[in-house]
């Protein structure tokens, strides 16, 4: 039997890179999960993987009605819901504030956020009735970018400092009947688009240079794939591992609180 037998999961952003991953886990530790995925071809691709454990539902995460059948879907298919994962987020590819333009400011800003934090919100509130049934719990996606700065632009690291607080927030506020806790991935070769004119088109798996750049910043060395980002996503939703913890955010970064700060170059005297 697995970690998670018996359990039914609801994951966003499902279909591909991390979502994809943890789906996949899930499945593997013996969970039935809904997807709720924009996208139809990668929606049919995770469903096709996982015959009868696996439903989707097409929809935006900026979309109520989208939240609502997800939730209604894995009722009707399942008969329960016991971890939500909130994993949907769009990045502005380290877009300097100087260097936006300011009447498009408020449509970046609105952008990013409703997807990266609006869209967590959405997702938990059409959930939460489900959850509170079941005791069960919520894991948000944050980012690296949620502790430090230079992960991304002032949109972006914004958004995901936001997620940090809106954890601890819904800890708060559902304590005791259902747990919240976040996962910080480092960088990890997904398919994280930007917006617009901050990266719209670019997908983060296939910008190589900046990867090995960022893999050079890593103690680790190297950039996480999305399979290793599922394992945390397990514990947290496995009440035998994780039945104390909530308010927390684990980081998956391959060790970025232990780089330090770098020396000052001083005259004369090599950077160790």
């Amino acid at each position: 039997m697995g970690r998670l037998e018996g359990q039914v999961a609801l994951v966003t952003g499902g279909g591909d890179g991390i979502g994809r991953a943890v789906v996949d886990r899930y499945v593997r530790e013996g969970a039935s999960v809904v997807v709720l995925e924009r996208e139809k071809r990668l929606a049919t691709m995770v469903a096709d993987a996982h015959p009868g454990r696996v439903a989707t539902v097409i929809g935006d995460v900026r979309d109520p009605a989208a939240h609502l059948a997800a939730t209604e879907r894995a009722l009707d298919m399942f008969g329960q819901l016991d971890t939500y994962v909130g994993n949907v987020g769009v990045y502005d590819f380290g877009a300097k504030l100087h260097d936006l333009e300011i009447v498009e400011l408020p449509d970046n800003f609105h952008e990013i956020f409703a997807t990266n934090v609006l869209g967590y919100l959405l997702g938990v509130r059409a959930a939460i009735s489900a959850l509170r049934s079941s005791r069960g719990s919520i894991i948000l996606t944050s980012s690296s970018s949620g502790s430090y700065a230079g992960g991304g632009g002032a949109l972006y690291v914004a958004s995901k400092h936001a997620v940090v607080g809106l954890v601890r927030q819904l800890a708060y506020e559902f304590a005791p009947d259902v747990r919240v806790n976040g996962v910080a991935p480092g960088a990890t070769r997904t398919g994280l688009t930007g917006i617009g004119d901050l990266g719209g088109g670019r997908r983060l798996s296939e910008e190589t240079r900046l990867l090995d750049s960022i893999a050079r910043s890593i103690p680790l060395g190297f950039v996480s794939e999305p399979e290793q980002q599922a394992g945390l996503y397990v514990s947290l939703a496995c009440p035998d591992d994780t039945g104390f913890v909530t308010g927390a955010v684990f980081p998956n970064d391959g060790g970025l609180e232990v780089r330090g700060r770098r020396a000052a170059a001083c005259p004369g005297r090599e950077e160790q």
